[in-house]
């Protein structure tokens, strides 16, 4: 079987080859997977209007709760592939995939129906008004009405990338993206369906993708295909994934409740376009940090496969590459931010008053960001190798341990301003404490390596 061939290699090939092998379609995927989030943004700022940026906005905490959830199962899930085909379990690397399916449909349905029921209220408390709520609605709806198939392409997309082709899962995100990009003006223009239409195209895009990623596991001369018996859940398998998974689930959790106090400060001392300024900039700081987790997507079947073969001096080498290249993506967004601000926001709007507000925000958050590549590439290390509480500890050392204290205290005293400064201060502490960790990790896998 030629899918057998592929995984092997991550143990013997030279990392630097393997990284751009399973980087770069990585990072097309999750850049394409970001236009994908762009691309509704610009159609609806431009063809909508500035409230209904505003609106969007809104929908962000609920967008980060629903990846939050996904990435449970598939982030989990594709690193257990990989420790598994590196340890040869190609038995167990099955019997996950199809846990991987059933997992995402149970967790996709339990999500949807509650939200859905209490959308409104939801909204509100996220920061909404009169004004921009019936926009978020619109939108919601119809994403949550489609939340189960998200679930499961994204969930599939992962195992995909982990089982030996990174190509294929680049393919599955690309084709969404272009198809999105299709339908956006159509529905929205054409059709007249407004924001409506930007939530339609993209439930459709992940449709035609997931009908594609089920004729691939559906080759039986795949090393991991689907096929009967491997669709129960398994107590052990099911644990393990929600195990490793919990790191990224507690990130997008503890996003969600970040975006929640941003909106509601921003509400309280700037107003609805403040919140739409803040929709922007979360998109434009957004386009690196998928960029980033590319990379880092690339990173985790390699580090898996070797940590599970014990290759330490290898898993080194993977993650000095890592933290490289994701330095030089931040880098490049810091220079963007800090040095046309303007021209980058007015790609969302025309509103003079919308591009001031978003430009300044931006200048801020981006203040230190060189060094967020490396904190991002930190976290998830730890969860490639398996380290799921060092991960847990420091996915959440950002968000919950430094960014909400200073969202609590700093608007009191700067208003606003308080708001966006948050950010980076947060981003230099969290790195700092990353530094540290990952520093002690090298030490023990210079021990390991030398017995």
């Amino acid at each position: 079987m030629t899918g057998q061939k592929t995984p092997t290699a991550l143990g013997t090939e030279p990392i630097r080859k393997l990284l751009m092998q399973y980087a770069i379609p990585a990072i097309i995927a999750m850049t394409a997977s970001s236009l994908y989030n762009m691309v509704d943004s610009i159609f609806i700022g431009h063809g909508v209007g500035r409230m209904a940026i505003s609106g969007l906005a809104l929908t962000f905490p609920l967008m980060n709760l629903a990846a939050a959830f996904g990435s449970l199962v598939g982030v989990g899930a594709a690193t257990l592939v990989s420790v598994k085909l590196g340890q040869r379990d190609y038995d167990t690397a099955q019997r996950v995939l199809g846990n991987v399916l059933i997992l995402n449909l149970i967790i996709g349905l339990a999500f949807t129906i509650p939200t859905l029921i209490f959308l409104d209220p939801i909204l509100y408390f996220f920061g909404g008004s009169d004004e921009t709520v019936g926009y978020a609605r619109d939108y919601m709806q119809i994403i949550l009405l489609g939340n189960v198939i998200t679930h499961i392409y994204l969930g599939l997309n992962a195992v995909l990338r982990s089982a030996g082709h990174p190509q294929k899962a680049m393919i599955a995100t690309i084709a969404t993206v272009l198809i999105n990009t299709a339908l956006d003006p159509l529905f929205i223009f054409g059709f007249g369906w407004g924001i409506r239409g930007a939530a339609i195209a993209t439930i459709v895009a992940q449709v035609i993708a997931l009908m594609w990623q089920f004729k691939l596991f559906s080759n039986k001369d795949e090393l991991l295909h689907f096929h009967r018996g491997i669709f129960r859940l398994k107590r052990k398998i099911v644990t393990a994934s929600l195990a490793i998974g919990m790191a990224p689930f507690l990130m997008n959790l503890a996003s969600c409740f970040i975006v929640i106090l941003i909106n509601q400060g921003l509400k309280r001392h700037g107003g609805d376009l403040a919140i739409g300024a803040f929709g922007i900039v979360n998109r434009l700081v957004f386009l690196f940090i998928m960029i980033v987790m590319g990379i880092n997507q690339g990173m985790q079947p390699i580090a898996g496969y070797n940590f599970g073969a014990r290759h330490y001096d290898r898993v080194t080498q993977t993650l000095k590459l890592t933290i490289c290249a994701a330095t030089v993506v931040t880098t490049i967004g810091f220079l963007m931010g800090i040095f046309v601000p303007d021209w980058a926001v007015s790609i969302f709007t025309s509103d003079s008053e919308l591009i001031a507000l978003a430009s300044e925000g931006l200048q801020i958050v981006v203040l230190f960001f060189p060094i967020v590549g490396f904190q991002m590439v930190a976290s998830n290390f730890f969860q490639s190798i398996g380290m799921a509480g060092k991960a847990i500890f420091l996915s959440l050392t950002r968000q919950m341990l430094l960014l909400i204290p200073c969202l609590f205290i700093l608007p009191r005293f700067y208003g606003q301003t308080g708001v966006w400064v948050s950010m980076p201060i947060s981003d230099l502490a969290a790195s700092l404490i990353s530094a540290a960790m990952l520093w002690w990790q090298f030490r023990s896998f210079k021990k390991m390596s030398a017995k």
